[in-house]
């Protein structure tokens, strides 16, 4: 009998030992292939070798701290503590943490406790009885194929990224409130320009309708000089219209007014935009939240489908009541040939489902496979892109600068020769609407600079700016 239980652990073990080592798939990291046009930034180690080591920091973690602006700062504070997205997003993630737990719960016995009683009386002697029992069970299941531990790691892997894509919706929360904001300030100074050129108009259109009078100016001159005092007016209600929209929408990012917040931004910053350190390593766009969680759904697919797998072999579970073993546990040990061969059995009952379901969540893994090299991808798509549009706004701000100079020489020339009556009302009207238009353009380059800085430091990846977070 001895000799009989020991053989049976024996077997016991090898089978443990096989199927801890052939029953979960190793990690390896998806073959990706980088176009040359993005050969500037090429592909770091880092990103062939899967790690979750964290890359070496070239950025602040609020990189919005960079433009020095006090109010956006408290601006975006106020954002990611009220935002709604934010908080569905952090409930998403408490019950991630909650699935979590319950399958790495599956990894250790179950207590189980029952308590009956009884009452008997007999009428013949009217003598009674009372019992009273209470039994404390143990039961475990014995992971032979890891399937237990695939689905606790499938989980954990779900949850981290569940974590990403909160830090995610965070990321865009900060370039959309700053955008907002940035745009609301471009907005006031658009409509202080739009103010300030009706005020021209409006006196250009009194001294051709007194010349009119005079003789000096046709009736078309001053039908002109009315003409573009209206396009000014209706440029503005356009503009207060703009203005609105932006307010309105920073309020639902707030979930509260913006005059209630007690931020008020006229102007854009006249502060130099920050720039990009040079040498920054690619290794960054490792930190981007959408990357890491792309990762993480890859590799929780990839413990699912083991899962899938193991779970169409036998299944042993242990149970013990106080210190008796089961009988399952007992013929086990007695013979375990027979025991274990009545469950091998099971998988071949049920083929056709088992390789439909094989074959479902290999799927699955494929598909994960490429929605991971699809995001990374599209990273340094995006940083490409980035890197080419901040390159062309800071050329367009340099011409636009050199255009309004010279528009501007140009529009106090001919108010001059039509002072003077050298020329017609219509050629000064001209230059004065070339340089309004110099001037908007001016001020719209600056604006999308600053957009498109803080586009950059997100793509580039940063910190996690919103913290952990608690199952509760």
């Amino acid at each position: 009998m001895k000799m009989m239980i020991k053989a049976s652990i024996a077997v016991l073990c090898a089978i443990s030992l096989f199927g801890c080592s052939s029953m979960r798939s190793e990690y390896q990291q998806p073959e990706l292939d980088i176009p040359q046009g993005w050969s500037r930034t090429s592909l770091p180690s880092a990103v062939q070798n899967s790690s979750d080591n964290a890359v070496t920091l070239a950025q602040p973690e609020q990189w919005w701290t960079l433009f020095n602006d006090p109010a956006l700062n408290r601006l975006i504070d106020k954002v990611l503590v009220s935002n709604s997205d934010i908080e569905k997003a952090t409930l998403t993630l408490r019950k991630a943490l909650l699935e979590a737990g319950v399958s790495e719960n599956n990894k250790v016995p179950k207590l189980g406790f029952s308590q009956s009683s009884s009452y008997e009386y007999d009428f013949d002697s009217g003598s009674s009885d009372s019992s009273y029992s209470t039994g404390l069970s143990l039961s475990y299941e014995l992971d032979l194929w890891n399937r237990v531990a695939a689905l606790a790691d499938a989980s954990e892997l779900a949850a981290r990224a569940s974590y990403e894509d909160r830090e995610n919706i965070a990321q865009d929360l900060v370039v959309t409130t700053a955008t907002l904001y940035w745009k609301v300030a471009y907005l006031h100074q658009r409509l202080a320009l739009i103010k300030d050129n009706i005020m021209d108009s409006e006196r250009i259109a009194k001294l051709t309708k007194l010349k009119y009078k005079n003789g000096s100016n046709t009736s078309l001159e001053v039908i002109e000089s009315e003409q573009a005092l209206f396009n000014q007016q209706v440029q503005l209600s356009q503009l207060q219209q703009e203005l609105s929209e932006a307010k309105n929408s920073l309020s639902i990012l707030l979930n509260q007014p913006l005059q209630e917040t007690g931020i008020s931004v006229e102007q854009l910053s006249i502060q130099p935009i920050p720039d990009i350190e040079a040498g920054i390593p690619a290794q960054l766009l490792l930190r981007r939240p959408d990357v890491r969680a792309s990762l993480y759904e890859l590799r929780s697919t990839l413990a699912s489908k083991d899962a899938v797998a193991a779970g169409y072999l036998p299944t042993i579970t242990l149970t013990g009541a106080l210190n008796s073993s089961s009988s399952s546990l007992l013929n086990l040990l007695k013979n375990p040939v027979a025991t274990l061969g009545s469950g091998i059995v099971l998988p071949f009952l049920e083929w056709r489902e088992m390789e439909l379901n094989k074959g479902i969540s290999e799927i699955d893994y494929q598909m994960a496979v490429v929605n991971y090299r699809d995001t990374l991808y599209q990273a340094f798509e995006e940083v490409d892109n980035l890197l080419t549009a901040k390159k062309h706004y800071d050329y367009q701000g340099g011409v636009y600068q050199e255009q309004y100079t010279n528009a501007k020489e140009i529009e106090r020339i001919y108010e001059s020769k039509y002072t003077y009556g050298e020329s017609e009302i219509i050629d000064w009207l001209n230059a004065m609407e070339s340089r309004r238009s110099i001037e908007s353009s001016l001020l719209e380059s600056r604006y999308n600079q600053f957009v498109v800085q803080a586009m950059l430091y997100q793509s580039l990846g940063g910190g996690d700016i919103v913290g952990p977070v608690v199952a509760q």
